[in-house]
């Protein structure tokens, strides 16, 4: 489908406001603009007949605005300023700072009103704390909640009065403020900072997430560790949020040139191109919000303000909207009955009023199978397309850039070709998958010409690659990526083994000298290019929190090195083997004559069977009463005095 275009309807610049934030009232009828010195009002049925000001002082930028989304409070808003939230209130033409918000000890981050209570308002900040204000009583809040890392993003869920999700880096974390000791659920959504959060405005599990990693993910959190869709992009997303309509998103890219069109439509049942391109901004849509629908009108605008210093609005037409309903399903209703597997009790979040479920026959365990999440996302969206979007998807994320390996992958006959070069050796696989993969259901491999090597070779590869498909598989993850790393790790481990065997007739029998161990299980856990790029992990360590503690972790203190205090940590996990075995001496030049072979290859001092791992590094010892006493450890940097010096004994017992 072709990106459509559009320019703006209403365009007005407002070049003095400096203004960093902005928010559409409820009713549809003011947008509030928020500069250092002044707070903007424009009247949207008129926004170029002239605005009002409420002047403020201070030296902070506002942070976040928003209005009361409850019609009976509409004249509030709220905006926040370094450490504290100032309410407002707007009403007849004139607009007055009612309270203030204070509790915060580091910057507010962002800040969201309750979609269900009128008088509640969270804020989250960079302190590592989320607090839930009563508006009715503002001296201290009603609920904190505490977290390790400072939280960026703050949502309430449009569905769960009780539930709400906040963003730490690239984390997300799902609360219930009737238990706020913890969180209900962690999402490790991304690999950089998440900018854009936004609850799917008919589904009490389903959320959308938008990051610095030029994606933009979407998530059920009862299934925390797969993430349901994604939307993949070329430079960063700012925000993404989903319309009030049909299942549309709407996001905006951070360009990199400053006329590059930012603001788009997506349907997110087909997101392989944007259903509209809104037109018009120079500079990154800092806010955009949906203004409330007249009544009688079946269009919507939307309403953008810009670094640009204008705001523009947009109308949405029943034709465009059109464009991002789902042909498939009658409605998201039908979407979010179906909604994958079912939640463990202790993970869902019921309101006060919900009544517990009867418990499903076999029939509807059949039909809630068919109607599974990838399906419904997926499968028959892309039934529609003549693709398996499921496995198509899996294949534009494979990397291609693996040594030695060509790839030929097919989605429409749901196989591949795997062609693997390695030194005189060549191997060429069929790679099938089920229709159900990868829900427990694992491909089957098949070596076809021409393959060079020989059939007890090809006997321990399908082994290996079946145990490693059958691992992802039972947890539905994809395995294609993993089964091509053992290929490739395997194929040249058997390819060094006949190489030094061939090429070194002076080696000894294995009866005499064992053979190296292999570390299978820091294979497994590292991937196919063992460990030699990877550092030997940190024994001890410290960093100060948000909160102002310095935290500290070390070994225990019965653990001591097993090497001499002059050698230094291996510099590896893979030289860890070395250690032991007795190949390496750290700190001291080998000069031995090529004849004296035998102290390279002599029996290790641990035996073969026991694995070799970063606690065997270390011995345990018995700690005298003595030397206990004289052992002490860090609790709090407020534990120590203001100037006072650690000396070397401090740091040698930490």
């Amino acid at each position: 489908m072709a990106a459509r275009w559009s320019s703006e309807n209403v365009v007005v610049e407002f070049r003095d406001s400096q203004a960093t934030a902005m928010s559409v009232d409820c009713l549809g009828q003011h947008a509030v603009l928020s500069g250092r010195r002044f707070l903007y009002m424009v009247n949207l049925d008129a926004p170029s007949e002239g605005h009002r000001k409420i002047s403020r002082q201070s030296k902070w930028d506002i942070g976040a605005v928003q209005w009361n989304p409850h019609d009976s409070y509409a004249h509030y808003f709220a905006a926040s300023s370094n450490q504290r939230v100032d309410l407002y209130k707007w009403k007849d033409g004139s607009g007055e700072v009612g309270t203030a918000l204070q509790g915060h000890t580091r910057v507010i981050s962002d800040l969201d009103w309750a979609v269900f209570e009128p008088d509640l308002l969270v804020t989250s900040s960079v302190d590592t704390y989320i607090y839930i204000w009563d508006i009715k009583d503002t001296r201290k809040p009603t609920v904190a909640l505490s977290a390790v890392a400072g939280a960026s993003q703050v949502k309430w869920n449009k569905k769960n009065a009780h539930c709400l999700a906040t963003s730490h880096d690239g984390d997300v974390r799902i609360w219930d403020k009737r238990k706020p000791s913890t969180a209900v659920e962690y999402l490790a959504a991304h690999l950089s900072k998440i900018h854009g959060l936004d609850w799917h405005p008919d589904s009490e599990h389903v959320l959308a997430t938008s990051s610095q990693d030029n994606s933009v993910k979407f998530w059920d959190y009862r299934q925390p560790r797969k993430y349901l869709n994604i939307l993949p992009c070329q430079v960063p997303v700012w925000k993404a949020r989903y319309t009030p309509f049909s299942n549309g998103l709407v996001t905006v890219m951070v360009p990199q040139l400053r006329r590059e069109n930012s603001l788009l439509l997506w349907n997110v049942f087909d997101l392989n191109t944007p259903v509209h391109t809104f037109v018009g901004h120079d500079d990154v849509v800092l806010e955009f919000q949906w203004r409330k629908q007249k009544e009688g009108s079946k269009d919507y605008q939307l309403v953008t303000w810009s670094r640009d210093q204008t705001l523009r609005m947009w109308r949405v037409d029943s034709q465009l909207q059109r464009l991002c309903a789902n042909d498939i399903l009658d409605g998201v209703d039908e979407f979010i009955e179906s909604i994958s597997l079912l939640p463990e009790p202790e993970k869902t979040l019921h309101t006060q009023d919900s009544d517990p479920q009867p418990s499903s026959g076999h029939g509807e365990e059949e039909a809630s199978k068919e109607d599974s999440p990838n399906n419904l996302l997926m499968g028959k969206k892309s039934e529609q397309l003549g693709l398996p979007q499921t496995l198509q998807q899996e294949f534009s994320l494979i990397n291609v850039q693996i040594r030695n390996v060509n790839v030929e992958m097919d989605a429409v006959d749901r196989s591949c070709t795997v062609s693997v070069h390695c030194s005189n050796h060549r191997v060429k696989m069929l790679v099938k998958f089920p229709a159900q993969y990868p829900n427990n259901a694992a491909p089957s491999f098949q070596f076809i010409n021409p393959t060079t090597i020989t059939s007890t070779m090809k006997a321990k590869l399908l082994k290996i690659l079946k145990d490693t498909s059958l691992q992802k598989v039972k947890r539905n993850q994809s395995c294609l990526e993993p089964c091509l790393r053992q290929l490739v790790s395997c194929l040249e481990s058997f390819v060094n083994q006949e190489d030094s065997t061939s090429s070194n007739p002076y080696a000894l029998p294995n009866t005499v000298t064992p053979p190296l161990p292999t570390f299978a299980r820091v294979t497994s856990a590292y991937g196919s290019y063992q460990d030699a790029n990877i550092p030997f992990p940190r024994t001890s360590g410290a960093r100060f929190c948000g909160a102002g503690y310095l935290v500290y972790f070390t070994r225990p203190m019965t653990m001591h090195r097993a090497v001499s205090p002059t050698e230094p940590t291996p510099r590896s996990l893979s030289a860890l083997s070395a250690y032991h075995s007795g190949l390496i001496t750290p700190m001291k030049i080998r000069t031995e004559a090529p004849g004296n072979l035998r102290l390279y290859s002599g029996s290790p001092t641990r035996s073969e069977k026991e694995q070799v791992s970063i606690s065997s590094f270390y011995y345990k010892e018995r700690m005298s009463p003595r030397s206990a006493r004289r052992r002490w450890s860090i609790q709090a940097i407020n534990d120590f005095p203001i100037g006072r010096h650690i000396c070397k004994w401090d740091i040698f017992c930490i």
